[in-house]
């Protein structure tokens, strides 16, 4: 009788401290960090349908083309593991990566906007389409990842449930950072009908305004 005592004790014990909500929400993170690599892989899967369909046009900027192929070769060559939602450093370098194709798809779908026939050509159109509705899908799953690795975070830094993550080794697990979200979380544009300008013309920012330096003020006699 005294032994079930102490294990309802332990029982209610660690469902106090957080334990069962640790659980909870690591198995939420690893089910949205798949999702997340599910539709990565669903947009790396339309790149050589993409660059196959651009081939066919001439004289179509072989640069761009590049950039593109180096960058799905790039992001698909990362071995992704369980272990990277616990190391820092593994998943920023995916990050990056999948941020490089971004962009390079990015600049893809403006430069093909310089070629009427490609423009016309339905296949390039579907695909084109079906790459905006998986960016789309990946912009969600991210967002479902970062606000459940959220919850698990502040789970693990608050008290009491800081010491019920040191015990059983639950660390803050890596998310999105900030300063990349500008760059992967928005859709490559598709229409660009009303850029003014030259079509194709990449826009140049404004340089920053640095403020000039206040005048040193008189020497005191």
């Amino acid at each position: 009788m005294k032994r079930w005592l102490l294990i309802l004790a332990a029982a209610l014990s660690l469902g106090g401290c957080g334990y069962n909500d640790f659980q909870r929400l690591d198995e939420q993170s690893k089910a949205a960090w798949s999702e997340v690599l599910n539709q990565y892989q669903r947009r790396a899967d339309l790149v050589p349908n993409i660059v196959a369909t651009v081939k066919g046009e001439a004289n179509f900027e072989q640069e761009t083309l590049t950039r593109v192929i180096e960058a799905r070769a790039k992001a698909t060559s990362i071995q992704v593991t369980p272990a990277t939602l616990n190391d820092p450093q593994a998943f920023q370098r995916f990050q990056q990566s999948q941020g490089e194709l971004s962009s390079a798809l990015s600049r893809l779908m403006v430069v093909s906007e310089r070629y009427p026939d490609l423009k016309a050509n339905q296949g390039f159109r579907d695909l084109r389409v079906q790459l905006e509705g998986t960016e789309n899908r990946v912009t969600v799953a991210r967002n479902r990842y970062i606000q459940t690795v959220q919850q698990y975070n502040v789970l693990a830094r608050s008290f009491p449930t800081n010491l019920t993550a040191m015990l059983f080794s639950y660390p803050p697990k890596p998310s999105f950072a900030v300063q990349n979200e500008a760059e992967i979380s928005a859709p490559p544009r598709v229409d660009f009908g009303n850029t003014a300008g030259r079509p194709g013309a990449a826009t140049t920012p404004a340089p920053a305004v640095v403020p000039a330096p206040a005048p040193a003020a008189p020497a005191s006699r």
